[in-house]
């Protein structure tokens, strides 16, 4: 199964500082060396993308930038960003997820079902031995393909900026880890109006994302809206203006919840159901790609994946060698 690891497994306290700079001041001759045997192999940037065929123009999450995923709460970030670390182990990323706010079984108990594509709770698999049995293979299956792809790091509630950072070295350089995801940026920072403290902390992941080559997806909250018809941007961030600006990309997950209420209320036509997302993925910044913009998806009750047109089977998150 993904690894789990604790703050009492690993004695972080060599991770809590980047490296000495004096490792890090070394002569022009061996820069312009690297700017040589760049000419001579050139390496394509690798960029890693995100689970909807729709989006690999679009968006890419490159090594070294940070990503912040901004919403309400119930807005289903957690859900989106899970299917999204899914995505990314099915093509070779090393992905850590550390949530202040949820338990590892419980992440993984959304991640199974995103991963499999089927709702346990279904009467084919509760309470039909035959249904338990299908069940216990796929997610026997699934534990095993988790390993040497997913960790998950186990600690809720407030933690400090420095344990976090910590981690996130630990898992770059020990893990080999190549994206992490922090979730809450809110669970990192003590005080919602501690502007300096989350300017450094954005500022200190920018930098390990930079120096260890990985990606970093940071999770956070939006101001309450006025209303739930309103689509968040940038600006309606938490904290402090600092914050969008320090990051590399910036994506909002918003949830329909206008059209759930014509849903509620029988309003809701079935052309409007189809034309209508169940959700936006709204990019209002990507500094290093020249697309900003929103992303429709739907969402598939069953499996808790969201999907690129209405009526979409679940998607395949895991490589076919790996299953």
């Amino acid at each position: 199964m993904a690894n789990v690891f604790t703050p009492d497994d690993v004695d972080f306290a060599a991770y809590e500082r980047e490296t000495d700079a004096q490792q890090k001041v070394r002569p022009a001759s061996a820069w312009v060396q690297e700017l040589i045997d760049r000419i001579r192999n050139p390496i394509r940037a690798k960029q890693a993308l995100m689970p909807w065929r729709k989006t690999a123009e679009l968006l890419q999450f490159r090594p070294g930038e940070v990503t912040l995923w901004g919403g309400a709460n119930g807005n289903g970030k957690s859900l989106v960003t899970g299917q999204v670390a899914l995505s990314l182990c099915g093509q070779g990323e090393r992905v850590a997820i550390a949530s202040f706010e949820m338990k590892p079984i419980k992440t993984l108990e959304r991640m199974g079902r995103q991963w499999s594509g089927t709702n346990p709770a279904h009467p084919a698999y509760a309470g039909n031995a035959d249904g338990q049995r299908i069940l216990i293979d796929t997610y026997e299956q699934f534990r095993d393909w988790t390993d040497d792809k997913l960790w998950l790091y186990d600690q809720q509630g407030t933690v400090t900026t420095t344990q976090v950072c910590a981690v996130v070295r630990y898992a770059a350089v020990e893990l080999g880890v190549t994206h992490f995801m922090v979730d809450s940026l809110m669970k990192c920072v003590q005080g919602e109006d501690d502007y300096n403290g989350q300017k450094a902390f954005v500022d200190e992941l920018t930098a390990i994302a930079r120096d260890h080559g990985l990606h970093i997806h940071l999770i956070h909250h939006i101001k309450k809206p006025a209303n739930e018809d309103h689509k968040p941007s940038k600006y309606d961030m938490k904290g402090s203006g600092a914050i969008t600006d320090q990051v590399d990309n910036v994506i909002a997950v918003w949830r329909n919840k206008p059209k759930e209420r014509k849903r509620e209320e029988g309003l809701l036509t079935p052309e409007a159901d189809v034309k209508e997302p169940d959700c936006l993925l709204i990019c209002d910044k990507q500094r290093n790609g020249e697309w900003e913009g929103s992303i429709g998806l739907w969402f598939e009750r069953d499996s808790q994946q969201f999907v690129a047109s209405h009526g979409d089977e679940p998607l395949i998150l895991y490589t076919p060698e790996a299953s």
